[in-house]
């Protein structure tokens, strides 16, 4: 694993090298705080055009980030030029690009151009995070989201597996890495496990408050809180009960209240979660009501920042989604003559997302009465007759069939795009660069058109940290190396979802579950830093349990 490490950081710049040089003597001066804290702001799935979008939408003002946009992001995966969320979160974690699907692990393939090729005994190995370094080295660590918080975004911070839907997995580990505060959706992934394990049983033996509503949320005074809101995803912001779920901007300042207690500063993600799955829909109205949502974090984010000089606040999406466009076919010939109001009309007479208006909407209503909701929430009064008949045919089949329902906004979003003149291309992501946008107390920022990797890698500069060395720490292969040094290992799988390696010398024995965050010495729990991961194939582990066996490993 050394190899491909080292050879990645000599591709650092001596021209950044330069910049940090220089951002250390500017945040050695009296007149600025050393900068301690990072917020980095994700809005997953967001493009440039639905940045101009929003700004129509808001009659031409700025977003909160605007002003601070400072170069594009190069979004590819290790081994495709579309990225998923899970390769693409993994670059802004670690430092390293990965494959489609995994989570702070190296991928299998390295093929983009000015990738390394990966060798057989590197794949799907564990990478360390900005998160757990900051862990490491006395901050406290947030993570925020709108999705269930076991998801890919939040997930690459704290967690590491080679499959991004394995939620209970990602959730165990998160939740066994400590971070201090989590924030979203995801309550059924810690319960109902098949595992047989209670993670919120489990949260509470590891000194977390859970919190299940907004005004549990506000008035908790604890430093360690598990906010659950919803079994899976939160609702869309247009949607959402205000009195009993926290919007986006409300966990915001709450998790940052509670990080910045810590003296020695802290690391906080936010994730902007749905912009994505609105994207995926074709739905914008979707996408307004969670960028609107997010705007406001990254007021609050941005507001605490200039305010205390000691953080520096990171706006980056992980790529883009849908293809959007202001403008479609049916203005390829007039695009010109289209005002701002042919394109918001509609937009702006919208109530409720697509997810929203499928609780109201069910299979037993009238032709008439759909109709009449629709034109309730949307404005629109021309619906065709292949428009209702594809919403009657959605509502019988989701009746008969539930698992069917859930994706109304999929029905809903085209047809309000088309009224609008707003064009897509795709219901996935696409490939092109997404904006960067930072806010530094002395403006020491990336700028130009830069790799996503390079993001993991400005937060470990400014944290004086070095994720490759933090890697060879803790995560080591632990069956090479035991076998290496003529150590009985084996991995025992009789409860498959529960794999325990299992080191011996004849007289001591070492069993190290999957991941968590300690081992069995003989009798005697050994706590360790980072959590043991178990990627499906091989075990990695902290140096220090390698140490018990071993007493000058280095």
């Amino acid at each position: 694993m050394k190899t491909i490490f080292l050879r990645n950081r000599k591709k650092f710049t001596f021209i950044f090298g330069l910049l940090f040089i220089l951002s250390l003597f500017l945040l050695s001066s009296n007149s600025t705080p050393a900068v301690k804290n990072i917020i980095i702001l994700i809005p997953d799935g967001f493009s440039v055009s639905n940045n101009t979008f929003v700004r129509l939408y808001l009659n031409g003002q700025n977003l909160s980030w605007d002003e601070y946009i400072c170069g594009l992001v190069k979004t590819y995966s290790a081994d495709a030029p579309i990225a998923d969320s899970a390769p693409a979160g993994t670059a802004y974690a670690t430092g390293f690009k990965s494959t489609t699907g995994y989570i702070s692990v190296l991928p299998d393939v390295a093929n983009m151009p000015g990738e390394t090729p990966i060798k057989d005994n590197e794949k799907k190995a564990p990478i360390a995070t900005i998160l757990e370094a900051a862990k490491i080295i006395g901050k406290s660590t947030g993570l925020v989201a709108t999705s269930n918080i076991q998801h890919a975004t939040p997930a690459v911070f704290a967690a590491h597996y080679p499959d991004r839907g394995k939620y209970e997995i990602l959730g165990e580990q998160m939740l066994y890495n400590n971070v201090d505060v989590m924030l979203g959706g995801g309550y059924k992934y810690f319960i109902n496990r098949k595992d047989k394990e209670n993670l919120i049983e489990e949260a509470f033996k590891l000194g977390y408050k859970i919190v299940k509503t907004k005004n549990e949320l506000l008035n908790a005074k604890e430093n360690k809180i598990l906010g659950l809101f919803a079994d899976d995803a939160l609702a869309y912001d247009f949607d959402r009960n205000a009195e009993v779920e926290p919007s986006l901007a409300e966990m915001t300042k709450k998790a940052i209240e509670i990080l910045s207690k810590n003296k020695n500063g802290f690391f906080l993600m936010v994730e902007g979660s749905k912009i994505d799955w609105a994207n995926h829909a074709n739905d914008p109205i979707g996408v307004i009501s969670d960028v609107l949502a997010f705007n406001e974090a990254v007021k609050v984010a941005i507001e605490y920042a200039k305010k205390n000089k000691d953080t520096v606040v990171i706006v980056v999406s992980d790529h883009s989604t849908g293809g959007f466009s202001i403008g479609n076919k049916d203005t390829s010939g007039n695009y010109d003559k289209k005002t701002v109001e042919d394109f918001l009309n509609i937009i702006k007479n919208a109530k409720l997302t697509g997810e929203g208006l499928e609780k109201i909407l069910n299979a037993d209503m009238t032709e008439q009465q759909i109709r009449e909701i629709i034109a309730n929430n949307y404005g629109i009064k021309d619906l065709t007759q292949s428009e209702i008949e594809t919403i009657i045919k959605y509502l019988k089949d989701k009746k008969e069939d539930p698992k069917k329902g859930g994706r109304f906004n999929y029905i809903i979003g085209p047809m309000i795009s088309n009224r609008a003149f707003i064009g897509w291309t795709t219901n996935g992501h696409v490939g092109e660069d997404v904006f960067l946008a930072i806010y530094h107390p002395t403006n020491i920022r990336l700028t130009g058109v830069v790799q996503n990797k390079d993001i993991g890698n400005y937060m470990a500069k400014i944290f004086n940290v070095n994720l490759v060395n933090l890697t060879i720490e803790h995560f080591q292969d632990a069956e090479k190396v035991f076998t290496e040094n003529k150590l009985n290992y084996s991995v025992d799988k009789t409860d498959s979802e529960n794999p325990v390696a299992i080191v011996s010398d004849g007289k001591n024995t070492l069993k190290i579950p999957a991941n968590k965050n300690y081992a069995i010495f003989n009798d005697k729990v050994i706590t360790v830093k980072l959590i043991n991961v178990w990627n499906s194939e091989k075990f990695y582990i902290s140096k220090d349990l390698i140490r018990l066996f071993i007493k000058n490993y280095k």
